[in-house]
């Protein structure tokens, strides 16, 4: 059914409210299901429509345009097969504590819950991954839905809203409200904890401060370094979360991930006061729940986020704060200085010294190819001040997390989630978000497969990405696993891949295949100069990632344990 054009339909009052609070970017994969809102889009030319390839990303897209931009990022999809394809990106949303709305096309309402064609009930889908799903009823309910799930989405710890949306309550005509959301005023800590907090710290001779993403935000980093340096405590950054305190600091502990070694992991278990600082403290983080000691730590414990929920959820702590953890950084850094000379100096130095033998670069080796740790290295060289490197998962990415030195504005776009698939679309987003700053997606042979199509969009519109594609003909790290756990007998983890760089031609993009480490260098040199998408293949080494024995590399220890 064709309807006329109209600018105060139910689709036109949701697109109004999302305009008013500063949503100015939607990922869209076009379905019939919600024509009604593509439609009102056309007036809504403020808004940049970027069209995707696959649901999952324009999920993907949406997560770290939020993660940039914080506030709610937004992809549309149609119902049923675009739901469930869109849903890895609602996962990786709710493990990244990223704002998202997913708007969802549904049958028509006469149809709902009667198994019509691709209905689905996605309150049963997305009931354990999203903050709130919410399917609307009437037309006159659409603004208000959009509202709350804007509300909803940035409140506690920030997350994923799934809104349902019949394709006959689109295009009604309804008042037309700007409703803007009011952002909630920070918590700030009570004096008395924050007496508290400052006793424990002139107590303490070996304090940690574990920080966490919560810090992502404009006066967070600045509110971190503030308190390290007061009180000289060193920083260990949670789960990739590298860039939100330098990394080159001396206060930098170095970071809490999936292959932390045991002895930093024992130097940080020997403090004797943790700050844990806008962190949930999930698994990774605490190494598997293990530090510090659960459920009730050895050492003491203050546990600062914003969210009820988290706080003590896990880890019953001596001090725990449902507040802003910026807000609670800049307090105490504004109160005397606890540092006691020598003593905090040394700890300080004893956790920086075993960093910088974590982070120091390998010499490898490898006769089947490049160490993709060399094109990490290559790129440190010549990363400018203000790069984001978008990484998808897998073993190619594990030099980045441990040798990149990340100082801010220097970004690291990676998802918590360990979802392949990530990185082609993250870099999409964040060169559409900082048009201005160089863009470097990382991103292996299995990874690029599944989501390198989106790559179009930087074709399309001259994105001056460049992109790193490790090739070893191999899902690395299922077959790091097998090389551990079953070696020899190696299933499933073979890859045939295309001519990556042919691909991207055909994309219109310049493209390299590089084969040697003396190629590294130039190659990466040219692709950070241009100002058209770049395009770099490099044959990496799958003997350097495998372990002792059965590669020849140095990389087996440096690698995910997971992805």
């Amino acid at each position: 059914m064709t309807v006329s054009a109209d600018s105060n339909t139910s689709s036109h009052a949701l697109l109004k409210v999302f305009a008013a609070n500063g949503i100015d970017r939607v990922f869209v994969v076009p379905g019939e299901s919600y024509l009604g809102v593509l439609d009102a889009l056309y007036d809504f030319p403020r808004i940049d429509v970027v069209t995707c390839r696959h649901e999952s990303g324009a999920a993907f897209m949406a997560g770290a345009d939020a993660r940039l931009a914080g506030r709610p990022g937004v992809a549309m999809v149609s119902r049923g097969p675009g739901a469930t394809n869109a849903s890895i990106g609602v996962h990786a949303a709710q493990q990244d504590g990223v704002p998202m709305i997913l708007l969802i096309g549904q049958v028509p309402k006469k149809d709902v819950r009667k198994e019509a064609f691709q209905e689905i009930d996605y309150q049963k889908m997305f009931g354990s991954m999203a903050k709130w799903v919410v399917e609307v009823s009437t037309p006159e309910e659409l603004a208000a839905a959009a509202f709350k799930a804007i509300r909803v989405a940035v409140s506690g710890t920030p997350g994923p809203v799934v809104m349902v949306v019949p394709e006959d309550v689109q295009q009604a005509a309804v008042p037309q409200p700007a409703w803007v959301a009011t952002p909630d005023s920070p918590a700030q800590p009570a004096p008395g904890t924050l007496e508290r907090i400052h006793g424990l710290l002139a107590q303490a001779r070996r304090p940690l401060i574990i920080a966490g993403g919560a810090f992502n935000r404009p006066d967070g980093r600045e509110a971190l370094r503030r308190l390290a340096e007061r009180h000289t405590v060193p920083v260990a950054v949670s789960f990739r979360q590298h860039d939100i305190f330098p990394n080159t600091h001396a206060l930098y502990a170095g970071d809490l991930d999936l292959a932390t070694p045991a002895a930093q992991v024992a130097a940080f278990d020997s403090s004797d006061l943790i700050l844990a600082l806008g962190t949930r403290l999930g698994d990774i983080t605490t190494q598997g729940y293990a530090f510090p000691a659960h459920p009730k730590p050895s050492q003491a414990l203050v546990h600062c986020y914003p969210d009820p929920h988290i706080v003590n959820q896990h880890f019953a702590a001596d001090v725990g704060l449902v507040a802003d953890p910026a807000a609670t950084a800049h307090a105490l850094a504004n109160l005397p200085a606890t540092g006691r000379g020598l003593a905090r100096d040394d700890w300080a130095a004893s956790l920086r010294a075993i960093q910088q033998r974590t982070a120091a670069w390998p010499e490898p080796h490898a006769e089947d190819g490049v160490p993709f740790v060399s094109v990490v290295r290559a790129l440190t060289r010549q990363a400018p001040n203000d790069v984001a490197i978008c990484l998808d998962a897998g073993t190619f990415a594990a030099p980045v997390y441990r040798h990149f030195p990340f100082v801010y504005p220097q970004r690291l776009m990676a998802s918590q989630s360990g979802a392949m698939g990530y990185g082609t679309p993250a870099a999409v987003a964040t060169q559409l978000r900082h048009p201005d700053r160089k863009v470097v997606c990382m991103v292996g042979d299995g990874g690029f497969m599944m989501t390198g199509n989106e790559m179009a969009a930087a074709a399309e519109r001259g994105l001056p990405i460049l992109f790193i594609v490790s090739n070893n003909n191999c899902y690395g790290s299922i077959r790091l696993h097998q090389a551990r756990a079953y070696p020899g007998r190696y299933v499933g983890t073979d890859l045939s891949s295309p001519d990556f760089a042919m691909m991207a031609r055909a994309f219109g993009m310049q493209a390299e295949y590089l084969t040697r480490e003396d190629q590294l260098d130039a190659a990466i040199a040219r692709g950070l100069a241009s100002d058209r998408p770049y395009f770099l293949e490099v044959r990496t080494s799958l003997a350097a990632i495998l372990p002792a024995g059965v590669g020849h590399g140095a990389g087996a220890d440096l690698l995910p344990r997971d992805e």
